[in-house]
């Protein structure tokens, strides 16, 4: 792949099936992929054709697919990328599992890496750090639980927990 080229969502898609499938079953077929996408194989193979001329899979028709070396690189960063911001909205957010896959799905190929490393930290700092005293995440979590919180209430908290500054 030339330096600087972007993949559509489309074909970032694909490696990511790729990986999960090699990863599964070790390895990957044109017909395996088009169930795991529910793409007609036509399609697949198109796209499969298009990767394997960016050099990012070796694709022979009718024979398994594999991820180069760096095809496998760059799935493994969109997978992590996904993993993430399912995490985010799944455990954080409290956003329903299924929605949140699919959330994360789109977002994840638009979310830049320092915005990434940024929701890491952020994992970090809520997950790890003994100065928060009280677990905020818990609080979140118990007065918003699977509901959209009113802001009238959201205010009220708010300037009560200023006065106790």
């Amino acid at each position: 792949m030339k330096k600087g080229e972007k993949l559509s969502e489309s074909l970032e898609d694909y490696l990511e099936v790729i990986l999960e499938l090699e990863t599964t079953r070790k390895v990957a077929r044109a017909k395996d992929i088009a169930e795991k996408t529910g793409v007609k194989r036509g399609s697949v193979t198109s796209a499969l054709k298009s990767l394997g001329e960016k050099k990012l899979i070796n694709y022979e028709p009718y024979s398994y697919v594999t991820l180069t070396p760096e095809g496998k690189k760059i799935a493994e960063g969109i997978s992590s990328r996904h993993s993430i911001l399912k995490e985010f909205l799944y455990k954080i957010l409290q956003i329903d599992e299924t929605e949140a896959e699919a959330t994360a799905c789109r977002m994840e190929h638009a979310v830049d890496q320092k915005t990434l490393d940024r929701l890491v930290c952020f994992f970090d700092f809520i997950y790890k750090c003994p100065r928060l005293g009280v677990n905020r995440l818990q609080a979140f979590m118990k007065r918003c639980g699977k509901k959209i919180p009113d802001p009238a209430t959201c205010k009220k908290c708010m300037d009560s927990s200023a006065d106790e500054k």
